[in-house]
């Protein structure tokens, strides 16, 4: 069993995820098109609550998005829901 992710350990992996969105102006832009941000506002927006989780959301809700993250800091890509599942709670429909 792996261990359970801190919040400290979900928001630093969120905040990777960011970073790794914004290494590459055709990986952030879709983001920023979806949030509705700039790259003049990004930096406040992240310290806003749940802005971490709509990060990872973002990377989740790509499988090759997720998958290249996931390879590119060589973790199992199932650690992007578990964090997100320790920023934000559970999706709506998980009822465990």
């Amino acid at each position: 069993m792996a261990p359970r992710l801190t919040i400290e350990d979900a928001e630093t992996l969120a905040l990777r995820a960011l970073a790794f969105l914004a290494a590459e102006p055709e990986r952030i832009e879709p983001f920023l098109s979806a949030t509705g941000l700039n790259p003049a506002n990004l930096r406040s927006a992240a310290g806003e609550p749940g802005f971490l989780g709509a990060v990872l959301d973002h990377i989740a809700g790509s499988d090759s998005l997720l998958l290249e993250f996931a390879e590119n800091l060589r973790l199992n890509p199932e650690i992007v829901a578990s964090a997100r599942h320790v920023l934000a709670g559970p999706e709506p429909d998980d009822f465990s």
